[in-house]
């Protein structure tokens, strides 16, 4: 999933390219969330730290009222995602030239004089985004399993869930879409590395993007290539919440 964050400083500008974003990700159904959108530069630069992003979309006024201003921090975020894309909205269009000065390599500069037109350019960005990312001209994130004195690099769409191993402490076996492999690791750091790994059970990590339907019933978790996890009671709720998000 390809995130995208949003730093802008005016509420109402704020509040309206939140609308414009999640408003055409929904119409387009691309695989892409609004993660964070904030007029504080440190509150996304402390997200990105705790919360490391590969490939995300930044869309950044200029003139932010903070220590920071948004090439300042287009030059601190190129730091923690070197081959994310930037695109800069504001009212300081002569400003442009300092996003080549700082090397900050913005896809897009918009102003915002025309807000007819932000809609959109602010869409194009996110078809330009996604098509590269499609094409492969973002590197797509890989969940890593050491086997042995191998690495493997697994497509997160292809992980299914993981579990404990029966037999053998502090090894889990992760299901793919067509096939198994096991690794030592825990369940908490699996839970952690991704938004869209959940713990359903003190055994089974899954991927929400993979679950195709939830037995309450039965208390079992249906995946898309039909192997089933275990949920415990009390994580059914949260489970469903974290599915429809």
């Amino acid at each position: 999933m390809l995130r995208v964050f949003l730093c802008e400083d005016d509420p109402r500008w704020l509040k309206r390219l939140e609308a414009i974003v999640t408003d055409y990700i929904a119409f387009t159904d691309y695989d892409m969330k609004l993660e964070l959108a904030t007029h504080n530069p440190a509150k996304l630069l402390n997200h990105l730290q705790q919360q490391p992003a590969v490939a995300g979309m930044y869309i950044l006024d200029v003139n932010l009222q903070h220590e920071l201003n948004g090439i300042d921090l287009a030059a601190k975020l190129r730091q923690l995602d070197t081959i994310g894309k930037i695109v800069f909205v504001t009212t300081h269009g002569e400003m442009a030239y300092l996003t080549f000065r700082h090397r900050v390599e913005a896809l897009d500069y918009i102003t915002k004089d025309q807000p007819e037109k932000i809609i959109e350019k602010v869409q194009s960005c996110i078809d330009i985004v996604w098509q590269r990312y499609q094409d492969g001209f973002l590197e797509k994130p890989r969940f890593k399993v050491k086997t042995g004195s191998e690495v493997q690099n697994i497509d997160y769409e292809k992980i299914m869930f993981f579990v404990s191993h029966a037999s053998q402490p502090h090894k889990l076996v992760l299901h793919t879409d067509n096939g198994r492999l096991e690794f030592y690791g825990t369940l908490s750091e699996v839970a952690e590395s991704s938004p869209d790994f959940y713990r359903c059970h003190q055994s089974y990590v899954v991927n929400i993007k993979n679950v195709r339907r939830v037995d309450k019933a039965q208390r079992i978790v249906e995946m898309t290539n039909g192997e089933a996890a275990t949920v415990t009671p009390r994580k059914i709720k949260t489970l469903l919440k974290a599915i429809a998000e």
